[in-house]
Protein backbone atom coordinates (compact mmCIF):
# COMPACT_ATOMS: atom_id res chain seq x y z
CA UNK A 1 0.00 0.00 0.00
CA UNK A 2 1.39 3.63 -1.40
CA UNK A 3 0.68 6.64 1.47
CA UNK A 4 0.68 10.31 0.64
CA UNK A 5 0.24 12.86 3.16
CA UNK A 6 -0.54 16.30 1.69
CA UNK A 7 1.24 19.17 4.11
CA UNK A 8 -0.50 21.27 5.87
CA UNK A 9 -4.30 19.24 6.01
CA UNK A 10 -3.16 16.83 8.48
CA UNK A 11 -4.64 14.51 6.23
CA UNK A 12 -2.67 11.07 5.07
CA UNK A 13 -4.23 9.91 1.80
CA UNK A 14 -3.84 6.48 0.99
CA UNK A 15 -4.62 4.12 -2.74
CA UNK A 16 -6.49 1.36 0.02
CA UNK A 17 -10.06 2.46 -1.33
CA UNK A 18 -9.20 2.01 -4.56
CA UNK A 19 -8.50 -1.97 -3.96
CA UNK A 20 -12.19 -2.18 -2.80
CA UNK A 21 -14.73 -3.79 -5.55
CA UNK A 22 -16.14 -1.26 -7.48
CA UNK A 23 -19.71 -1.46 -5.93
CA UNK A 24 -18.41 -0.59 -3.18
CA UNK A 25 -16.49 2.38 -4.20
CA UNK A 26 -19.42 3.37 -6.19
CA UNK A 27 -22.24 2.80 -3.12
CA UNK A 28 -20.19 3.44 0.01
CA UNK A 29 -18.82 6.93 -0.61
CA UNK A 30 -19.63 10.85 -0.62
CA UNK A 31 -20.84 11.05 -3.62
CA UNK A 32 -23.38 8.32 -2.96
CA UNK A 33 -24.31 10.13 0.20
CA UNK A 34 -24.55 13.45 -1.80
CA UNK A 35 -27.17 11.84 -4.19
CA UNK A 36 -29.20 10.28 -1.63
CA UNK A 37 -29.69 13.39 0.01
CA UNK A 38 -30.59 14.82 -3.26
CA UNK A 39 -33.40 12.77 -3.90
CA UNK A 40 -34.45 13.48 -0.14
CA UNK A 41 -34.63 17.30 -0.92
CA UNK A 42 -36.54 16.65 -3.85
CA UNK A 43 -39.35 14.12 -2.45
CA UNK A 44 -39.45 16.68 0.73
CA UNK A 45 -40.21 19.60 -1.45
CA UNK A 46 -42.44 17.61 -3.99
CA UNK A 47 -44.42 17.09 -0.48
CA UNK A 48 -44.24 20.42 0.96
CA UNK A 49 -43.47 22.94 -2.03
CA UNK A 50 -46.47 23.65 -4.04
CA UNK A 51 -45.71 23.39 -7.86
CA UNK A 52 -41.83 21.97 -7.19
CA UNK A 53 -42.93 19.15 -8.88
CA UNK A 54 -44.46 21.00 -12.44
CA UNK A 55 -42.85 20.48 -15.63
CA UNK A 56 -42.44 24.38 -16.17
CA UNK A 57 -40.50 24.37 -12.58
CA UNK A 58 -38.14 21.67 -14.05
CA UNK A 59 -37.16 23.04 -16.75
CA UNK A 60 -36.40 26.78 -15.26
CA UNK A 61 -34.32 24.66 -12.71
CA UNK A 62 -31.97 23.06 -15.43
CA UNK A 63 -32.35 26.71 -17.68
CA UNK A 64 -30.89 28.34 -13.98
CA UNK A 65 -28.26 25.50 -13.48
CA UNK A 66 -27.18 24.90 -16.99
CA UNK A 67 -23.92 27.43 -16.93
CA UNK A 68 -22.92 26.00 -13.81
CA UNK A 69 -23.08 22.49 -14.54
CA UNK A 70 -20.93 23.50 -17.75
CA UNK A 71 -18.28 25.20 -15.79
CA UNK A 72 -18.11 22.02 -12.72
CA UNK A 73 -16.77 19.83 -15.43
CA UNK A 74 -13.29 21.38 -16.03
CA UNK A 75 -13.38 22.57 -12.35
CA UNK A 76 -13.55 19.08 -11.11
CA UNK A 77 -10.12 18.42 -12.16
CA UNK A 78 -8.52 21.87 -11.62
CA UNK A 79 -9.28 21.39 -7.87
CA UNK A 80 -8.99 17.45 -8.09
CA UNK A 81 -5.13 18.29 -9.09
CA UNK A 82 -4.71 20.84 -5.84
CA UNK A 83 -5.79 23.62 -8.00
CA UNK A 84 -8.47 26.50 -8.52
CA UNK A 85 -9.68 28.59 -10.93
CA UNK A 86 -11.64 31.84 -10.24
CA UNK A 87 -11.52 33.46 -13.25
CA UNK A 88 -14.66 31.17 -14.58
CA UNK A 89 -17.41 33.64 -14.09
CA UNK A 90 -15.42 36.65 -15.14
CA UNK A 91 -14.61 34.73 -18.63
CA UNK A 92 -18.52 34.22 -19.34
CA UNK A 93 -18.73 37.74 -18.55
CA UNK A 94 -16.22 38.51 -21.38
CA UNK A 95 -17.62 35.87 -23.72
CA UNK A 96 -21.10 37.41 -23.31
CA UNK A 97 -19.52 40.60 -23.77
CA UNK A 98 -17.43 39.62 -26.82
CA UNK A 99 -20.42 37.80 -28.80
CA UNK A 100 -22.54 40.57 -28.50
CA UNK A 101 -20.09 43.58 -29.81
CA UNK A 102 -19.44 41.03 -32.82
CA UNK A 103 -22.80 40.39 -33.68
CA UNK A 104 -23.58 44.16 -33.08
CA UNK A 105 -20.59 44.58 -35.42
CA UNK A 106 -22.14 42.48 -38.34
CA UNK A 107 -20.97 38.61 -37.52
CA UNK A 108 -23.37 35.85 -37.36
CA UNK A 109 -23.56 34.45 -33.85
CA UNK A 110 -21.71 30.97 -34.74
CA UNK A 111 -19.07 33.08 -35.57
CA UNK A 112 -19.27 35.33 -32.72
CA UNK A 113 -19.60 32.55 -30.66
CA UNK A 114 -16.16 30.54 -32.32
CA UNK A 115 -14.09 33.76 -31.55
CA UNK A 116 -15.64 33.98 -28.13
CA UNK A 117 -14.38 30.47 -27.16
CA UNK A 118 -11.31 30.98 -28.55
CA UNK A 119 -10.67 33.96 -26.56
CA UNK A 120 -11.75 31.74 -23.80
CA UNK A 121 -8.90 29.39 -24.83
CA UNK A 122 -6.97 32.22 -24.55
CA UNK A 123 -7.49 33.47 -21.32
CA UNK A 124 -7.38 29.58 -20.10
CA UNK A 125 -3.73 29.38 -21.38
CA UNK A 126 -2.80 32.96 -19.90
CA UNK A 127 -4.00 31.03 -16.24
CA UNK A 128 -2.14 28.05 -17.27
CA UNK A 129 1.21 29.82 -18.05
CA UNK A 130 1.52 31.66 -15.19
CA UNK A 131 0.55 28.84 -12.88
CA UNK A 132 2.82 26.03 -14.83
CA UNK A 133 5.69 27.95 -16.36
CA UNK A 134 6.17 31.26 -13.95
CA UNK A 135 5.34 29.07 -10.99
CA UNK A 136 2.58 31.58 -9.26
CA UNK A 137 -0.38 29.69 -7.18
CA UNK A 138 -3.20 29.05 -8.88
CA UNK A 139 -5.51 31.13 -6.22
CA UNK A 140 -3.61 34.55 -6.59
CA UNK A 141 -2.97 34.14 -10.30
CA UNK A 142 -6.95 33.68 -10.60
CA UNK A 143 -8.27 36.24 -8.85
CA UNK A 144 -5.74 38.66 -10.95
CA UNK A 145 -7.85 37.02 -13.98
CA UNK A 146 -10.95 37.69 -12.57
CA UNK A 147 -10.43 41.35 -11.69
CA UNK A 148 -8.67 42.12 -15.68
CA UNK A 149 -11.06 39.91 -17.36
CA UNK A 150 -14.08 41.73 -15.77
CA UNK A 151 -12.24 44.65 -16.26
CA UNK A 152 -11.76 43.92 -19.73
CA UNK A 153 -15.89 43.31 -19.95
CA UNK A 154 -17.05 46.05 -18.50
CA UNK A 155 -14.79 48.28 -20.69
CA UNK A 156 -15.46 47.08 -24.22
CA UNK A 157 -19.32 47.54 -23.24
CA UNK A 158 -19.58 50.13 -20.31
CA UNK A 159 -22.88 50.51 -18.47
CA UNK A 160 -25.26 49.57 -21.48
CA UNK A 161 -25.71 46.65 -22.70
CA UNK A 162 -26.60 44.42 -26.37
CA UNK A 163 -30.19 43.22 -26.80
CA UNK A 164 -30.35 42.63 -30.55
CA UNK A 165 -30.05 38.95 -31.23
CA UNK A 166 -31.72 36.78 -33.63
CA UNK A 167 -34.95 35.36 -31.85
CA UNK A 168 -34.04 32.25 -33.33
CA UNK A 169 -30.95 31.74 -31.05
CA UNK A 170 -32.45 33.38 -28.03
CA UNK A 171 -35.72 31.02 -28.66
CA UNK A 172 -33.04 28.03 -28.96
CA UNK A 173 -31.08 28.63 -25.66
CA UNK A 174 -34.67 28.17 -24.15
CA UNK A 175 -36.02 25.53 -26.13
CA UNK A 176 -36.85 22.12 -24.80
CA UNK A 177 -35.97 18.65 -26.47
CA UNK A 178 -39.49 17.66 -27.69
CA UNK A 179 -42.47 17.25 -25.48
CA UNK A 180 -40.06 17.10 -22.49
CA UNK A 181 -39.51 19.44 -19.94
CA UNK A 182 -35.78 19.10 -20.07
CA UNK A 183 -34.05 21.95 -21.96
CA UNK A 184 -32.32 21.57 -25.05
CA UNK A 185 -28.65 23.00 -23.44
CA UNK A 186 -28.74 19.95 -21.53
CA UNK A 187 -27.58 17.95 -25.13
CA UNK A 188 -24.39 20.03 -25.24
CA UNK A 189 -23.96 19.55 -21.33
CA UNK A 190 -24.60 15.82 -21.97
CA UNK A 191 -21.82 15.49 -24.41
CA UNK A 192 -19.14 17.23 -22.72
CA UNK A 193 -20.20 15.16 -19.44
CA UNK A 194 -19.23 11.97 -21.58
CA UNK A 195 -16.01 13.71 -22.73
CA UNK A 196 -14.72 15.04 -19.16
CA UNK A 197 -15.89 11.73 -17.45
CA UNK A 198 -13.85 9.37 -20.06
CA UNK A 199 -10.84 11.44 -19.75
CA UNK A 200 -10.91 11.68 -15.94
CA UNK A 201 -11.69 8.42 -15.08
CA UNK A 202 -10.77 6.12 -18.00
CA UNK A 203 -8.10 7.48 -19.34
CA UNK A 204 -4.27 7.61 -17.91
CA UNK A 205 -4.57 11.28 -18.56
CA UNK A 206 -7.16 11.15 -15.75
CA UNK A 207 -4.73 8.95 -13.49
CA UNK A 208 -2.37 11.66 -14.08
CA UNK A 209 -4.77 13.81 -12.48
CA UNK A 210 -5.18 12.31 -9.32
CA UNK A 211 -1.81 11.62 -9.12
CA UNK A 212 -0.69 15.44 -9.11
CA UNK A 213 -3.75 16.22 -6.52
CA UNK A 214 -2.06 13.21 -4.27
CA UNK A 215 1.28 14.84 -4.96
CA UNK A 216 3.15 16.20 -7.38
CA UNK A 217 6.44 15.14 -6.73
CA UNK A 218 5.56 11.44 -6.83
CA UNK A 219 3.42 12.43 -10.21
CA UNK A 220 6.20 13.44 -12.04
CA UNK A 221 8.73 10.57 -10.64
CA UNK A 222 5.69 8.27 -11.84
CA UNK A 223 6.07 9.68 -15.63
CA UNK A 224 3.15 11.96 -15.32
CA UNK A 225 3.81 15.81 -16.92
CA UNK A 226 2.71 18.04 -14.17
CA UNK A 227 3.10 21.14 -15.85
CA UNK A 228 1.54 19.78 -19.36
CA UNK A 229 -1.65 18.29 -17.45
CA UNK A 230 -2.61 21.76 -15.29
CA UNK A 231 -1.73 23.94 -18.68
CA UNK A 232 -4.45 21.73 -20.62
CA UNK A 233 -7.00 21.83 -17.75
CA UNK A 234 -6.82 25.18 -17.58
CA UNK A 235 -7.45 26.26 -21.49
CA UNK A 236 -10.26 23.99 -21.02
CA UNK A 237 -11.90 25.47 -18.49
CA UNK A 238 -11.59 28.84 -20.55
CA UNK A 239 -13.05 27.24 -23.35
CA UNK A 240 -16.02 25.84 -21.46
CA UNK A 241 -16.52 29.18 -19.80
CA UNK A 242 -16.60 30.99 -22.75
CA UNK A 243 -19.00 28.97 -24.35
CA UNK A 244 -21.61 29.05 -21.39
CA UNK A 245 -20.91 32.65 -21.73
CA UNK A 246 -22.44 31.86 -24.98
CA UNK A 247 -25.23 30.39 -23.47
CA UNK A 248 -26.10 33.10 -20.68
CA UNK A 249 -26.06 35.58 -23.14
CA UNK A 250 -28.33 33.81 -25.55
CA UNK A 251 -30.77 32.47 -22.63
CA UNK A 252 -31.06 36.44 -20.99
CA UNK A 253 -30.94 37.86 -24.31
CA UNK A 254 -28.72 40.54 -23.24
CA UNK A 255 -24.47 40.87 -23.36
CA UNK A 256 -23.37 42.89 -20.26
CA UNK A 257 -19.82 43.15 -18.77
CA UNK A 258 -21.34 42.11 -15.05
CA UNK A 259 -22.82 38.63 -16.01
CA UNK A 260 -22.87 35.92 -14.27
CA UNK A 261 -20.95 38.25 -11.36
CA UNK A 262 -20.32 35.84 -8.44
CA UNK A 263 -21.45 32.80 -10.83
CA UNK A 264 -17.02 31.16 -9.55
CA UNK A 265 -18.60 31.17 -5.93
CA UNK A 266 -21.95 28.96 -6.81
CA UNK A 267 -19.45 26.63 -9.13
CA UNK A 268 -16.97 25.89 -6.66
CA UNK A 269 -19.19 25.34 -3.68
CA UNK A 270 -21.26 22.40 -5.73
CA UNK A 271 -18.05 20.35 -6.84
CA UNK A 272 -16.88 20.49 -2.88
CA UNK A 273 -20.15 19.89 -1.97
CA UNK A 274 -20.04 17.06 -4.71
CA UNK A 275 -17.28 15.12 -2.67
CA UNK A 276 -14.36 16.50 -4.54
CA UNK A 277 -11.82 17.37 -2.02
CA UNK A 278 -10.34 20.98 -1.56
CA UNK A 279 -6.94 19.29 -1.11
CA UNK A 280 -7.04 17.56 -4.23
CA UNK A 281 -6.70 13.73 -5.14
CA UNK A 282 -10.10 12.57 -4.74
CA UNK A 283 -13.76 13.39 -6.27
CA UNK A 284 -16.44 11.97 -9.36
CA UNK A 285 -18.37 13.89 -11.94
CA UNK A 286 -21.46 11.96 -10.84
CA UNK A 287 -20.96 13.30 -7.07
CA UNK A 288 -20.41 16.71 -8.76
CA UNK A 289 -23.46 16.98 -11.05
CA UNK A 290 -25.37 15.59 -7.55
CA UNK A 291 -24.28 18.50 -5.93
CA UNK A 292 -24.81 20.99 -8.22
CA UNK A 293 -28.63 19.39 -8.68
CA UNK A 294 -28.54 20.18 -5.10
CA UNK A 295 -27.97 23.08 -4.53
CA UNK A 296 -30.07 24.08 -7.82
CA UNK A 297 -32.92 22.22 -6.03
CA UNK A 298 -32.58 23.35 -2.58
CA UNK A 299 -32.74 27.19 -3.58
CA UNK A 300 -35.48 26.48 -6.59
CA UNK A 301 -37.80 25.48 -3.67
CA UNK A 302 -37.01 27.93 -1.07
CA UNK A 303 -37.90 30.69 -3.82
CA UNK A 304 -41.02 29.15 -4.28
CA UNK A 305 -41.66 28.81 -0.54
CA UNK A 306 -41.03 32.51 -0.99
CA UNK A 307 -37.55 32.39 1.61
CA UNK A 308 -35.50 35.67 0.82
CA UNK A 309 -32.11 35.50 -1.28
CA UNK A 310 -30.21 36.31 1.75
CA UNK A 311 -31.62 32.90 3.85
CA UNK A 312 -30.79 30.73 0.03
CA UNK A 313 -27.36 32.18 0.39
CA UNK A 314 -26.73 30.74 3.85
CA UNK A 315 -27.98 27.77 3.87
CA UNK A 316 -25.67 27.07 0.71
CA UNK A 317 -22.33 28.81 2.74
CA UNK A 318 -23.40 26.17 5.52
CA UNK A 319 -23.51 23.40 3.00
CA UNK A 320 -20.45 24.08 1.69
CA UNK A 321 -18.39 24.74 5.30
CA UNK A 322 -19.94 21.24 6.20
CA UNK A 323 -18.46 19.26 2.80
CA UNK A 324 -15.39 20.93 3.75
CA UNK A 325 -15.14 20.34 7.26
CA UNK A 326 -16.60 16.43 6.81
CA UNK A 327 -13.57 15.29 4.73
CA UNK A 328 -11.49 16.25 7.52
CA UNK A 329 -13.82 14.39 10.35
CA UNK A 330 -14.30 11.47 7.78
CA UNK A 331 -10.38 11.28 7.75
CA UNK A 332 -10.06 11.31 11.32
CA UNK A 333 -12.52 8.88 12.17
CA UNK A 334 -11.20 6.53 9.72
CA UNK A 335 -7.60 6.94 10.91
CA UNK A 336 -8.69 6.01 14.47
CA UNK A 337 -10.96 3.27 13.79
CA UNK A 338 -7.92 1.99 11.58
CA UNK A 339 -5.98 2.12 14.69
CA UNK A 340 -8.13 0.29 17.00
CA UNK A 341 -8.09 -2.38 14.83
CA UNK A 342 -4.53 -3.13 14.65
CA UNK A 343 -4.56 -2.15 18.00
CA UNK A 344 -7.23 -5.70 18.88
CA UNK A 345 -4.90 -7.55 16.04
CA UNK A 346 -1.73 -6.53 18.34
CA UNK A 347 -3.08 -7.72 21.46
CA UNK A 348 -5.19 -10.99 19.70
CA UNK A 349 -1.12 -11.76 18.32
CA UNK A 350 0.45 -10.99 22.02
CA UNK A 351 -2.47 -13.17 23.58
CA UNK A 352 -2.56 -16.17 21.57
CA UNK A 353 -0.26 -19.25 22.08
CA UNK A 354 2.86 -20.26 19.36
Amino acid sequence: MSDTTLAGTGATRTYRDYGHPLWRRLLVSRESAVILLLLLVIGVAMLRVNNFGSPLTMTYLLLDVAPILLIALPMTLIIITGEIDLSVASMVGLSSVLVGILHQGGLSIPVAGLIAVIVGCIGGAINGFLVTVVGLPSLAVTIGSLALYRGLAVGLLGTTAVTDFPQFWTDLAKSKIGGTALPSIIVPFLVLLVVFALLLHFTPFGRGIYSIGLSSEAATFSGVNVNRTKFILFVLAGAVSAFAGIYYTLRFGSARGDNATGLELQVIAAVLLGGVSIFGGRGALHGVIAGVLLIGVLGSALRLANVTADVINIITGVLLVLSVVSTSVLVWLQNTWQKSRRSARNRTAQHSPH
